[in-house]
C-alpha cells in the first residue's frame, strides 16, 4: 500500500519567462505540514528522440556542441516540441529529417520517460525508426551546427563504455531500441 502524498502547491509564479528558459517558483506545503516558499521548477517542452537505423544496420547519430556542458557530444536526433500542438511521433520524424536529411517511413514508440523529474516538467518520448533513408539536406535552426555520424550497431556498446556516447536519453533509447529489434 502506498502511503505517499503529493506536495500541495499554495502559490506559483513564473520568475523567468524567456523563449530559451522558463523558471517557476512554487510555494509548497509538504505532507508533514512544513512550508517551502522557494522551490524552483524549470518548465521545459517535451522532447522527441528517435533511434534511426539504416538498411545497412548503421545508426544515424548527430554530433553537436551543447552549451550547457560546454562539450561536443554524440547523440541521437532529438528536439523539443509543444505536446498541445504536435504529436510526439511526428515531432521525432520531423527532427530526424531536419537534423540529418534522413526520413523514416515507420516509427515505433519505445517509451515515454520523465527527463529530470526533480526540477523539470518535461517528458522525453523515445522512438525507433528502421530502414531510414537519406532523402535530402539538413534544415538546421540558427543555434544548430550538426555533423551526421553513421555508426554500425555492433560498435555502439563499445562507444558507450568508452564514453564517446554519454547522453542519458540517447543511451536509454539505444538499450530499449536494440532490445526491441533483437
Amino acid at each position: 500500500m502506498n502511503n505517499l502524498k503529493k506536495w500541495k502547491i499554495l502559490q506559483s509564479k513564473m520568475v523567468l519567462d524567456n523563449r530559451w528558459c522558463q523558471v517557476r517558483q512554487d510555494e509548497i506545503e509538504l505532507p508533514n505540514g512544513q512550508i517551502i516558499d522557494d522551490f524552483f521548477v524549470i518548465v521545459r517542452p517535451e522532447i522527441a528522440l528517435i533511434l534511426p537505423i539504416t538498411n545497412q544496420q548503421e545508426i544515424v547519430f548527430v554530433r553537436q556542441y551543447r552549451h550547457g556542458v560546454g562539450e561536443i557530444l554524440l547523440e541521437l536526433p532529438a528536439g523539443g516540441f509543444d505536446a498541445n500542438r504536435e504529436d510526439a511521433a511526428i515531432a521525432a520524424v520531423r527532427e530526424l529529417q531536419e537534423e540529418t536529411g534522413y526520413i523514416a517511413q515507420k516509427v515505433t514508440k519505445l517509451a515515454t520517460l520523465y527527463d529530470n523529474p526533480v526540477k523539470d516538467t518535461n517528458k522525453i518520448h523515445l522512438f525507433l525508426a528502421e530502414n531510414v533513408t537519406k532523402s535530402g539536406n539538413q534544415n538546421l535552426d540558427i543555434t544548430e551546427e550538426i555533423e551526421i555520424v553513421l555508426i554500425p550497431i555492433e560498435s555502439v556498446l563499445d562507444k558507450i563504455v568508452q564514453g564517446e556516447i554519454s547522453v542519458t536519453g540517447t543511451i536509454t533509447a539505444l538499450f530499449l531500441g536494440l532490445k526491441f529489434i533483437n
